[in-house]
């Protein structure tokens, strides 16, 4: 049988090429520093972990969900998002609604399947997520990538993403705190952004939002709606449980936007996957969400820690233009440029190729540190590195490694 063209053109993800990579090694007995897991290796909150078990005992939650997901938990997650972002829906206005997803990649895929249409532009900040232009391109829509660097904190300009938008701009996504970079945009910048957006009423914004608690540096995450609700009537806020319960697999997200966008979400979803886990949704509408601050706490000091590993190394190697700080999520984006081991790959001074892929190869072979080479993320010759490896073996790793990028 012959695969479509609309297939063919998925390049398959480079996180999770490389983390095979990484396993088969590891299965083949040699010893490898796998920095490349987008999420915890710890065990969920034992309350939630508790009601899940205790669903197992009602036969009822093996049944199909509804396909939006059970109404007291969007509910719930609709006042959890209010509470912990300090917003009001309906006294602005809004009249809000909730699908729950079969993770957050899945909430990102109805929305972009439900507003875009073949030839609509997507504006994307670079760095961003791997998934977004696949999905773009799979609903024939267009990327349009707005970039930024390492002295800019990884941060895109508001200039740049005003000269980005075109008549044919129909969606912006915003992902903050961000993968692959580790930073959360400032509150001036997301004020700034809030400023241009209504200058173009017609343009959708999708908020990522699934690392918005992991921040382990003040100040927390804010965002562009918090300054200006008036632009919640447009705007699609995507989250989920799987980085802030160490939950990955149990594929449970959420989208939360204006009502006509989740019914459509909802019907594309019905004709797709259909409901979520029932399971996990039942044990859910019981879980105190209030509780998942104290839960992380441990973990955010441990980001915090292996972050300054990577800071203090860099320096020790004498490669500190090739460093800035890191603040939330899971992630560090090294750019190889600021390091002597990209001279080694150029063919001249003048060579932009991006050389990521190959150097993280060499890394991987020699070394045995397995890390993401950024070019599908919109940062061509920068790796992705991961700060969830506990500390001793982290230190290791990325001594092992900036010994490696100083030769």
């Amino acid at each position: 049988m012959q695969i479509t063209d609309r297939v063919n053109s998925i390049s398959e993800s480079v996180t999770l090429k490389l983390n095979s990579k990484a396993v088969a090694l590891s299965e083949q007995g040699r010893h490898i520093f796998n920095l490349t897991a987008g999420q915890l290796p710890y065990r969920p909150l034992s309350d939630f972990s508790d009601l899940i078990s205790s669903e197992l005992d009602f036969l009822k939650s093996y049944q199909y969900s509804p396909v939006p997901g059970f109404p007291a938990l969007r509910e719930k997650f609709i006042k959890n998002v209010e509470k912990t972002r300090d917003i009001n829906f309906e006294a602005n206005g809004v009249d809000v609604d909730c699908v729950v997803t079969n993770g957050g990649k899945h909430a990102i895929a109805n929305v972009l399947g439900t507003l875009i249409n073949p030839g609509d532009e997507v504006v994307l900040l670079a760095p961003y997520w791997v998934s977004y232009p696949a999905i773009i391109k799979f609903c024939h829509g267009t990327p349009v990538p707005v970039q930024s660097n390492i002295f800019d904190v990884y941060t895109p300009s508001i200039d740049d993403i005003r000269a980005a938008i075109t008549p044919k701009t129909k969606v912006i996504i915003v992902n903050s705190p961000n993968n692959p970079s580790g930073v959360h945009y400032s509150d001036e910048w997301m004020n700034e952004f809030g400023e241009l957006m209504k200058e173009f009423p017609e343009i959708g914004i999708i908020s990522d939002e699934i690392y918005y608690q992991l921040y382990y540096f003040d100040p927390k995450p804010t965002f562009f709606y918090q300054r200006h609700p008036e632009l919640l009537k447009r705007t699609v806020i995507v989250d989920g449980i799987s980085k802030t319960l160490a939950s990955t697999g149990l594929r449970i997200g959420y989208m939360i936007g204006p009502k006509n966008v989740c019914q459509a979400a909802s019907k594309l979803q019905g004709q797709t996957t259909s409901g979520a886990n029932s399971l996990i949704q039942r044990a859910l509408i019981n879980f105190d969400f209030d509780k998942t601050d104290d839960y992380l706490e441990p973990i955010k000091i441990h980001l915090r820690e292996n972050s300054r590993v990577i800071v203090e190394t860099l320096k020790e190697y004498k490669l500190s233009t090739a460093w800035y700080q890191c603040t939330s999520a899971f992630y560090f984006l090294l750019d190889f440029t600021h390091t002597p081991c990209i001279e080694r790959y150029r063919k001249d001074k003048d060579d932009q190729t991006d050389y990521a892929a190959e150097i993280c190869e060499e890394i991987l072979d020699e070394l045995g540190i397995a890390i993401v080479p950024g070019g599908d993320f919109g940062a061509p010759n920068t790796a992705r590195i991961s700060l969830v490896s506990p500390k001793e073996q982290f230190t290791e790793a990325i001594g092992k490694l900036c010994e490696f990028l100083a030769r």
